[in-house]
């Protein structure tokens, strides 16, 4: 079984022609491909362009959402949507869980009402920025790489409330220290080892085991960059930073979120869902069949939000 906690299917169904969730060969995640893989739960993202104008952007928001029930969810009686933990684990033999995430609060402006919709809507993980400043906080590409806002500690106060999940991945270092202190349910969803690939959007070491000290997950993105520096990344690549987070105490806290769908470029051996066979494979090689479950689906299924 597999949870992954982070695609851009939404985005793309959004802007571009002619994709088909079911079986589409542009998406790197399609139905027929949870099915054959062994997939169990997946996120979908709801991420809204910096192109939009702050009146577009929430009406941008609920048209992804209203892509998710139409497109994805509607079509597959056994795809189910997941709001609570209780829901991953009344899943029966072949149906599939899907959840709504926000990437990014730039839809909700500076309205702690639209983030309530949202909630209602389905949406379970809130990741404050995408890689820019906004009302909420610094993202990890913006240079000032100032922390929390004031509205950004409500935020995090109310995703506490709401008892969902608040994602640190694409915030800046400072922001990252803020959210940790405020949030109860702190996890990355699509975040690398920074020792092994010194990339703004990866974390370090402190920040890697303050996360594990807060009973998170941190979920290693599939992204080619975010795992090596130079040079074509593979699959071995991945697994060092599966290793180094196992070795900072992170058997219990490590998950992935592949990215699949917001990504162009794909490491090789891992260029669509379906090679999440091969790629437990190989974790099989290396780690015994609990530790592979744990990595590929219980760590995060099991600190799903209630």
């Amino acid at each position: 079984m597999i949870f992954d906690a982070h695609c851009d299917v939404l985005y793309r169904l959004q802007t571009e022609t002619g994709l088909s969730f079911q079986q589409s060969q542009g998406l790197h995640i399609t139905y027929d491909q949870l099915k054959k893989a062994g997939g169990k739960v997946q996120c979908f993202a709801i991420f809204i362009s910096s192109t939009l104008k702050p009146s577009e952007r929430f009406r941008a928001a609920l048209e992804q959402i209203d892509l998710f029930y139409e497109k994805i969810v509607k079509p597959h009686p056994d795809i189910k949507v997941v709001k609570s933990r209780k829901d991953i684990f009344d899943l029966l033999k072949g149906e599939i869980g899907v959840v709504l995430t926000l990437e990014g609060c730039e839809a909700i402006e500076e309205d702690p009402l639209k983030l309530n919709i949202l909630y209602h809507l389905g949406v379970r993980s809130v990741g404050l920025t995408w890689n820019n400043a906004n009302a909420a906080a610094d993202g990890a590409l913006e240079k000032r790489g100032a922390g929390l806002t004031a509205f950004g500690i409500q935020v995090v106060e109310q995703l506490n409330h709401l008892g969902i999940w608040t994602d640190v991945s694409h915030l800046c270092e400072r922001a990252f220290w803020d959210v940790v202190d405020v949030a109860h349910f702190p996890i990355a969803s699509h975040s690398n080892c920074y020792q092994l690939c010194p990339h703004p959007r990866n974390l370090k070491d402190e920040q890697l085991k303050a996360i594990i000290q807060k009973d998170g997950v941190i979920g290693l993105t599939f992204v080619p960059f975010f795992v090596k520096k130079e040079g074509k990344a593979t699959v071995v690549d991945l697994l060092k930073h599966v290793e180094y987070l196992c070795e900072l105490g992170g058997e219990d806290h490590l998950g992935f979120g592949s990215d699949f769908d917001g990504i162009d470029e794909t490491i090789s051996g891992l260029d669509c869902y379906q090679a999440y066979e091969q790629w437990g494979e190989l974790l099989n090689k290396y780690y015994s069949s609990l530790q592979t479950d744990k990595f590929l689906y219980y760590n995060f299924a099991r600190r799903f939000p209630n």
